[in-house]
């Protein structure tokens, strides 16, 4: 069985959109990952931007690595669940090497400072506040 598209869906309701079926749980997978990556660019092009408008570039480029990690971060999580859904039965923690080598790197570097590197890295913490509260709350 196929999931139809939103756009060519019909205009009746469908079993098959409904379905518990693998293909269809991992289509809403697939689309929350690229839902939370797209919300996490975007918070931190915005949080970039008014970083460098109140402390300046420096600390805005700190926040800048710190959004990068929480990317590539959030990639390898989607990553780990979705092997998951493959007949894995346990998470990796090779993600969690990210964040560890992020604060390392900002603790050991002079440049560095790891305030704005640690809070550049929740921004998908943010990203998945922004997808509970859209999803949560009644849309007008």
């Amino acid at each position: 069985m196929t999931v139809p598209d939103s756009a060519s869906a019909p205009s009746a309701p469908s079993t098959v959109a409904h379905s518990p079926t693998k293909g269809g749980s991992m289509v809403e997978f697939y689309q929350l990952c690229r839902e939370l990556f797209t919300t996490s660019l975007v918070l931190a092009a915005i949080a970039f931007g008014a970083v460098w408008l109140i402390y300046g570039l420096n600390t805005a480029l700190n926040y800048l690595l710190g959004a990068g990690a929480s990317l590539i971060y959030l990639r390898l999580l989607a990553r780990s669940v979705e092997r998951l859904g493959n007949g894995h039965k346990k998470l990796l923690k090779t993600q969690l090497l990210v964040v560890v080598v992020v604060i390392i790197l900002a603790a050991r570097w002079q440049e560095l400072h790891i305030i704005p590197v640690f809070l550049g890295f929740l921004t998908y913490k943010a990203a998945i506040l922004v997808y509970m509260f859209r999803t949560v709350l009644p849309s007008p």
